[in-house]
Formats: structure tokens, C-alpha cells, sequence
């Protein structure tokens, strides 16, 4: 067991946290929750041990292997993907070594009688006891396996890990952590950079092989299938729930009616109290009484209630303006880079008003098919937007790509042309920057906050073909939410491509399947074809 003791963490004189204190046990499988800035990465830094607190500690047994997986990464090395990954048996492979080096100093020492020959000897015995007691496994089979449930395959082994996207290198380093088998793993955002299949690859891994984890994500199914504990961090204090997220949810908003009731009965008992001392104040026979409820008053705990952050997104889609029957129209298409063939011979048709996505394994060409149908890359075959189509794109990387010396106005008023330029600062409103937030350089925002910002753009005129390839890789669950209350009420043509099954839910009518150089058109949503693949994907993956 590994508890967690009184921690305060101060910042420039404010408190993040203060004396909070939990445990965490075998099979515990735990969903640290709060709203941005409430300190939930810093608390897992804290228990990861990369950060110290400014009171409290961590307890950790002697033997206990805790892994941690940030939510940044910046690692760079030259080592093949392969390689870098059975770094993870690294451990033993050194304690190997040392067994080796001991005994081979055991084999050539003639002082047998001496405290240092005696010292070898309950050194190899020590480190023997911890390698014989390892379970006998086929370690290259072991690291094969985890790469290709988090969608690598097998010709990606041998590349430099320096040739993949920064998405790519932390898979790897997951990789490392699972195998590692440790007591407990620590998840921050994983499945920003994961597709579908990967990601429930994963959810199997921690529910049926993982010890202890704890996970922060903004991904509901994900932490709903995964979990079964809720840690919420809040006004520098902790909730701990022994539920899941759905659960918690219920759980807290009977917590908060109950504080509310509680808050209002004991305003009202201070508000009796407060008059009667004001009415009975030098009346000698109340005296004592009145001393009483003064003394009682100034002693009272105030019952706190939750704060509730009630910043929300205001999203809304100008209408649109009416399309041909037929916005998007592919036939024959194929894109290949060198010898690398990422789709061929594909062809789609997407009518006015339909809602699609596209899903498959990251590398399977759905942001590939999506920079053809905007015409940023050369492909053969043809694809053609239809009449009157007017896009709006929201690329997976758009967040990235804005000038990082620019202010949150300024990105906004540079691309704004004739009348709603007049309206940025209103607009700006909507997507929760106001007052000194729009004078922000865009290179100090959050990821939640830049994309938020690039999903202004979209709002700058009339769109009738909404093209979003991962749009909620760093918004919140709030911000997710009024999104796709958002997209529901769109009313031109949506492609959309997400790895969030739980945002997917209800957003599409048809799926494209990008899989094997093909491009497999189901006709259903994209909850049947999930149910329907999700058991075939698990035994697949392994």
C-alpha cells in the first residue's frame, strides 16, 4: 500500500492544496478529476516523486515500482523502436550482469575467511533470490506484443524512435511502462495520441494485467471502463469517492445539494442567534445567554460549498448556407509515399446534410484522405468538392500552427474580414477569453485554450462542410461537451475524425474504415460499428 500524508503544494503565496491525504491499494484503479488549474498533474508528480511538496510526503514500500507516464515528453535517442522498448527489462538484464561479476570475483578470491568475501556471498545471494523469484517469460514476444496493441507493426521495429512524431515516441514510452509490470502506473492524458483500437487495447491491458493506476483524462469512456475509484481535487482539497466517473458525478451533486441544505440551515441559525443577541444586548437577566451565542458564533465552522466553475464555451455554427446534393465526391484514389502505400483505389461519396467519420489506426491515411479532399497533397485519382461547398477545416495540428508571438486578438483579427470584425471581442467572450485574457500571447495558452482558439476561425463566416480531424485532444470534458451539443446542431455536412468514442457517440450516421490500404464504407453509426469490432479488435490485438 502506498499513502499519500498530508501534502501542501504552495505557488506565489497561493495554495494549491492543502493537507490532503489518501491511500492507494493493490487493484486500486483511480480517476483523478478537477477542473483545469485545481492541481491534479502536480499531485501526480508528487506521488511519481519528480516533484516535492512544500508539507506532507509519499509512503512508498521498499520493493514498489512506480511508473509514470507525463503528459509531455521530451525524450530523444537513437535507439530502434525495438530496442528502446526492451529497455524496459533493463532491470534485469543488469542484475544479470552483477550476479555475474560477483561470482566470477567468488570464483578467483582465496580470502574465505574475510568480511569482504563474506559480504559477496549475501550480495549474490540477495540480488539471486529477487532474480530467480522473476516469472520466466519470452521477453521479445512480451515487447512485440504491447508495440502491436499500441498500433505499431512489425516493420516499424527496426526504425530509429527519432523518426516518429512526438504521438508515436510516447506510445513507445507506454510500451515501456506496461511491461515494466509495476505497482503502480500513473497516466496523465495517454490517450491524447491514441486511436481507437489502441485505446481499447489499453483499457484492456490496465483493467485485466495492471496492479494499481491512477489516470488523468478527459476521455469518459475511457475512464469510465477503466476505473473504480474517483479522486476529486477542489478548492485545495481532495473528494474520494469509491466509484467510477459516471457514478461520481451523481455521487457529487447529491454532495453539493446536501452542503447547500447544510449552508442555508446554518445561515438561518446565525441569522436567529444574530438577533437575538441584537435584541437581548444589555438586558442583564440575557446576559449570559447572549455571551454564550456570541462566543458559540465566533467559534463556528462555516460550511464551505463547492465552487463551481461556471466559465462555460458558448458554441454555436452560423447557419448554413445551402450545398450542392453532393459536397464531397472521391473515386479511384490512391496516395503513396515512395514504396509506402497509404490508401489505393479508394472511392467515397459524401451527401448534403450526412455525418461521417473516419476511423482506423493512426498511419491508416485518415488525416491523409483528409488533406486530399482539401487539396494540400497530390494523389491520383480524383476527388472534387460539389457546388457551393464552402469548408471549414479544423487540422489535427491547427492548434500548433498559429504564431506563437501574437496575441489571442490578434490571431483572431488578422483572418476576420469586413463587418464581424466589429464582433471579435464578443466572439472572443464566447470561447471564455475576455477582459486582459484576449491581450495573451498565443505561445503562453494551454492546450485547451488554443484549440479553443482555432475553433474561432471557424466561426468567422458560414460553413456548410465541417471537416475536423481530432479536435478534442485538449479540451475538457465541458468543453467536449458543448462542442458536440454544438455539432448536433450543425446543419450542413460533417467528416469528423476522433479517436473519443464517447464524444463519437450520436455524431455519425456512417463510418469509413481506414484499415489495410483500404477505405471500407459501413453504412450505420458509429456506436454499432464500435459493438460490433470491439470484441474482434481485443482478440486481434492481443
Amino acid at each position: 500500500m502506498i499513502s499519500v500524508d498530508s501534502l501542501a503544494v504552495e505557488f506565489s503565496g497561493s495554495t494549491l492544496f492543502s493537507n490532503v491525504s489518501f491511500s492507494i491499494n493493490e487493484n486500486d484503479k483511480i480517476a483523478l478529476m478537477g477542473k483545469n488549474g485545481a492541481g491534479k498533474s502536480t499531485m501526480m508528480k508528487i506521488i511519481a516523486g519528480v516533484s516535492k511538496p512544500n508539507c506532507g510526503h509519499v509512503r512508498t514500500p521498499e520493493d514498489a515500482v512506480i511508473a509514470y507516464l507525463p503528459q509531455h515528453l521530451l525524450t530523444e535517442d537513437n535507439s530502434t523502436v525495438f530496442e528502446e522498448t526492451a529497455k524496459a527489462f533493463g532491470h534485469i538484464t543488469e542484475m544479470q550482469t552483477e550476479m555475474d561479476a560477483l561470482n566470477k570475483q567468488l570464483e578467483t578470491r582465496t580470502d574465505y575467511e574475510s568480511a569482504e568475501y563474506m559480504n559477496i556471498i549475501e550480495k549474490v545471494t540477495e540480488i539471486g533470490e529477487k532474480f530467480y523469484a522473476i516469472e520466466e517469460v519470452n521477453y521479445d514476444a512480451e515487447v512485440e506484443k504491447a508495440l502491436m496493441g499500441l498500433g505499431f507493426k512489425r516493420e516499424n521495429f527496426t526504425q530509429l524512435t527519432s523518426e516518429f512524431s512526438g504521438g508515436w515516441r510516447m506510445r513507445i514510452e507506454l510500451a515501456k511502462i506496461l511491461l515494466q509490470k509495476p505497482d503502480l502506473i500513473l497516466l496523465d492524458e495517454p490517450t491524447n495520441h491514441l486511436d481507437i483500437e489502441s485505446v481499447i487495447w489499453l483499457e484492456d491491458f490496465l483493467m485485466n494485467k495492471a496492479k494499481a493506476v491512477i489516470v488523468i483524462s478527459h476521455d469518459v469512456a475511457f475512464i469510465d471502463a477503466i476505473t473504480n475509484r474517483t479522486i476529486e481535487v477542489t478548492m485545495g482539497k481532495i473528494y474520494d469517492y469509491k466509484a467510477n466517473y459516471s457514478h461520481y458525478l451523481q455521487l457529487r451533486q447529491d454532495r453539493r445539494a446536501s452542503q447547500i441544505k447544510a449552508y442555508q440551515e446554518q445561515q438561518k441559525m446565525i441569522a436567529d442567534n444574530m438577533a437575538f443577541i441584537e435584541r437581548f444586548k444589555g438586558t442583564y437577566s440575557k446576559t449570559n445567554q447572549v455571551n454564550s451565542r456570541e462566543r458559540m458564533l465566533e467559534k463556528l465552522p462555516i460550511i464551505e460549498i463547492d465552487d463551481v466553475d461556471n466559465s462555460s464555451l458558448k458554441l454555436r455554427f452560423p447557419p448554413a448556407p445551402r450545398s450542392g446534393d453532393y459536397p464531397v465526391t472521391a473515386l479511384d484514389m490512391s496516395k503513396s509515399y515512395d514504396d509506402h502505400v497509404v490508401f489505393k483505389d479508394a472511392s467515397l461519396s459524401i451527401s448534403r446534410g450526412e455525418r461521417v467519420s473516419f476511423v482506423g489506426r493512426n498511419g491508416e491515411g485518415k488525416s491523409t484522405m483528409i488533406k486530399a479532399i482539401m487539396g494540400e497533397i497530390d494523389f491520383e485519382g480524383t476527388c472534387e468538392l460539389g457546388h457551393n461547398a464552402k469548408v471549414g477545416y479544423f487540422a489535427q495540428n491547427q492548434a500548433a500552427l498559429m504564431d506563437p508571438d501574437l496575441t489571442v486578438f490578434q490571431t483572431v483579427d488578422i483572418v476576420a474580414k469586413g463587418e464581424i470584425r466589429t464582433q471579435i471581442k464578443n466572439i472572443l467572450g464566447r470561447f471564455m477569453f475576455s477582459g486582459d485574457g484576449i491581450d495573451k500571447k498565443v505561445g503562453v495558452l494551454s492546450g485547451g485554450e488554443r484549440t479553443r482558439l482555432a475553433m474561432v476561425k471557424l466561426l468567422l463566416e458560414p460553413v456548410n462542410l465541417l471537416i475536423l480531424d481530432e479536435p478534442t485532444n485538449h479540451l475538457d470534458i465541458k468543453s467536449k461537451a458543448v462542442l458536440k451539443e454544438a455539432l448536433m446542431e450543425f446543419e450542413g455536412t460533417l467528416i469528423l475524425v476522433s479517436h473519443d468514442r464517447d464524444f463519437l457517440r450520436g455524431l455519425s450516421q456512417k463510418v469509413f474504415e481506414f484499415k489495410d490500404k483500404r477505405v471500407i464504407e459501413h453504412f450505420e453509426s458509429i456506436d454499432a460499428f464500435l459493438e460490433r469490432n470491439k470484441m474482434e479488435s481485443l482478440k486481434a490485438l492481443g
